[in-house]
């Protein structure tokens, strides 16, 4: 871990270097790596940690009884997941977290920060350094993860918006406009494969497939694996 880039994140941001030291302390920080489709946290158990993804990244989904699979999210480099779990701990998993490639993930146990405010359970549950106050870090990080699941709804919402046409074409164009416009561009790239994007958008692959290509055809879209650019 480099602290200058956990500094930079958006959950440390504003933290001195004592600061973030006495967080990682106090919040049990430990590195783990896992290699592609490994399940980090499984549906049905509940957890106190967040995960950091400090290198790859992870997809969020759920699979059915039958072995259905829906992704819900994809969660890149600097980006979190679990983190309302982890604020919730009695909360049980209703998804699964399974790296997308080889990554590693900081883990921090942030159910903690939901124990009561008096003064005597912050010093149980963070105990201060001489000379330290663990109050200043504390506030940070919460706020810090209240702006990280204001991000985590919209993405959410904007899920919603993608999966709301009926048809195959309504679903794709849906999802690539507004990639588009995040991106500021008419090409860019998904975080997807052919398959992933398929479960993002709770679409058969292989009808999809021939969507795309009908689209293609029609001077719609152009695209290459994970590439696309948007025509017209």
């Amino acid at each position: 871990m480099n602290s200058n880039d956990l500094q930079n994140n958006i959950l440390f941001r504003g933290m001195t270097d004592s600061e973030l030291s006495e967080c990682l302390s106090a919040l049990s920080a430990q590195e783990k790596t896992y290699e592609k489709d490994e399940i980090i946290l499984h549906s049905g158990d509940r957890t106190d940690r967040m995960g950091l993804v400090l290198l790859g990244s992870v997809t969020i989904e759920s699979i059915d009884p039958w072995g259905s699979r829906t992704i819900l999210s994809h969660v890149g480099e600097g980006q979190f997941f679990a983190e309302t779990y982890a604020m919730l701990p009695d909360e049980v998993l209703l998804v699964d977290v399974r790296a997308n490639e080889t990554c590693r993930i900081l883990f921090l146990r942030v159910g903690e920060l939901s124990v009561p405010s008096s003064a005597n359970a912050d010093k149980r549950a963070f105990p201060a350094s001489p000379g330290s106050d663990s109050s200043s870090w504390r506030s940070k990080i919460i706020s810090s993860i209240l702006t990280i699941s204001l991000h985590k709804n919209l993405a959410l919402s904007g899920r919603s918006f993608h999966t709301a046409p009926k048809s195959a074409r309504g679903r794709i164009l849906a999802y690539l406009s507004s990639v588009s416009l995040k991106m500021h561009s008419r090409e860019f790239d998904i975080p997807f494969d052919r398959q992933q994007l398929a479960d993002y958008l709770n679409l058969e692959r292989t009808n999809m497939s021939k969507e795309l290509s009908k689209m293609r055809k029609e001077g719609l879209i152009d695209f290459k694996k994970s590439h696309f650019r948007l025509i017209g």
